[in-house]
């Protein structure tokens, strides 16, 4: 009778804990689920592990304890039980059963929580990590295109700047044609040598025009393209 009562009391305490547990598992891995992204989430999820050891370490123990009253009643050296102890002795089975149910099922809809919450983790980062690629090279693109544009800016500056010398030179020859000219009404004998000039500088005029359009054809299809 003392050994009835007292694995009778053990069996009372161990399914009050393993209940206590079993909710304390099922909170804490929906919690780490819901915030499988978090910093924290691999300690978190250490501890859960822990608990889940806890709980099945308890539902080892209730099945002892129940396997024990078990053989109790059914030992042929001792007084059968009475009815009540036979409906305890039974009830305690069936609680250990709906417990052992009951874990089973809520580690599997943990596992499958956890599994879903990792594969939108997993999801997540592919999404930050394509947008991180699409950044840099949008960042890239615009570095060429700003490059580009200083170059271009550039030989328009060179551009300007040769059309202005050109300017100059031609004010300087205008002025020297000029001088020229006036030479020529009070000194005879060099028509010849003005025409020759002139011809030259018809010449150079040419093949400037020519090397601007040259250089403004060239700088047009750079910017286009």
């Amino acid at each position: 009778m003392a050994t009835y009562d007292t694995l009778h009391r053990q069996s009372r305490t161990l399914e009050s804990l393993f209940d206590t547990k079993l909710t304390a598992y099922s909170r804490m891995a929906s919690a780490i689920a819901r915030n499988s992204d978090d910093v924290e989430a691999g300690g978190s999820r250490e501890r859960w592990r822990d608990v889940e050891g806890e709980v099945e370490d308890l539902l080892e123990k209730l099945k002892e304890t129940n396997d024990a009253l078990l053989a109790l009643s059914n030992n042929p050296r001792t007084s059968p039980p009475s009815q009540s102890m036979s409906r305890a002795i039974q009830r305690h089975r069936e609680v250990y059963q709906d417990y052992l149910r009951e874990f089973h099922r809520t580690k599997g809809n943990v596992k499958q929580a956890l599994e879903q919450a990792d594969l939108l983790a997993g999801v997540r980062n592919d999404i930050d990590a394509y947008k991180s690629s699409t950044a840099d090279a949008l960042l890239a693109e615009r570095g060429r295109i700003d490059s580009s544009h200083r170059m271009t800016d550039d030989i328009l500056e060179q551009a300007y700047e040769t059309r202005a010398e050109f300017g100059r030179q031609r004010t300087t020859l205008s002025s020297v044609g000029n001088r020229m000219a006036a030479v020529v009404e009070t000194m005879p004998g060099i028509n010849n040598l003005l025409s020759m000039i002139k011809s030259r500088r018809r010449r150079d005029s040419i093949v400037l025009g020519t090397v601007i359009a040259v250089c403004l054809i060239l700088l047009l299809s750079y910017i286009t393209r």
